[in-house]
């Protein structure tokens, strides 16, 4: 005998619900295999499950969306800051910038390697730093570096600053409609069950499998037959 299994998507919850809808709009109240008070339940919630659901598709595709810009962005951002640390660094081994002053910068005297500026966040924090430390430099009578200029490292700065604020609006925007939409799930599951356990009770005298099946599949039940089961003739 085949089993059912409840949706596992929100797309076939939406669909569960609409088939249990619709069914039992088409037909007469006494035909009806599921009561008229989980019928307006349904219906009331399925409207509102459906725009969650357009709700948090629409900011997860806004998010997807804005990710390419963004990654170029951030790979445009971390190649200036990066490169600007080791032309500091060269000038100071060529005697061109003082030692101390990278501390300006709060970069270590007797280090040479570039921060780690692999996560967003530190590339935040770097770029700031780099930018004020220069700033700081050249206020006290520093020759500014050169290629690539403080200027450029900051106009690309800027535009990773505010392409990472967007991001992060984004992604937050999603992760609260995906919240809200999960937490209508468990409910929906609810409804669902109570809706298939109705049918399967409608139609539990007829004798026929396969005729008693299809007319569940009506409603929007979900049956599975097991590996290497026959199907119902």
């Amino acid at each position: 005998m085949p089993y059912r299994r409840l949706p596992n998507t929100d797309q076939a919850r939406i669909r569960t619900l609409k088939s249990a809808i619709e069914k039992s709009d088409a037909s007469k109240v006494s035909e009806m295999a599921i009561s008229l008070n989980s019928l307006s339940e349904a219906r009331n919630f399925l409207s509102k499950f459906e725009v969650a659901h357009r709700y948090y598709m629409q900011c997860y595709g806004d998010q997807v969306k804005a990710s390419p810009r963004h990654r170029t962005n951030v790979k445009t951002a971390r190649l200036y800051i990066s490169h600007f640390i080791q032309v500091l660094n060269m000038s100071v081994l060529r005697s061109e910038v003082k030692p101390v002053h990278k501390k300006l910068y709060d970069l270590p005297v007797d280090n040479y390697s570039v921060p780690d500026l692999n996560s967003e966040i530190s590339m935040v924090e770097w770029g700031k730093r780099i930018i004020e430390g220069e700033r700081k430099r050249t206020s006290q009578g520093g020759v500014p570096i050169y290629n690539p200029t403080i200027a450029k490292v900051k106009v690309h700065y800027d535009i990773f600053v505010d392409s990472y604020e967007r991001q992060k609006a984004l992604q937050a925007l999603t992760n609260r409609s995906l919240e809200e939409l999960a937490s209508m799930r468990v409910y929906a599951d609810k409804l669902i069950l109570d809706i298939w356990n109705q049918v399967e009770a409608k139609y539990k005298d007829i004798i026929s499998n396969k005729v008693r099946i299809d007319k569940c599949r009506e409603y929007g039940l979900i049956y599975y037959y097991r590996t290497g089961e026959k199907q119902l003739e």
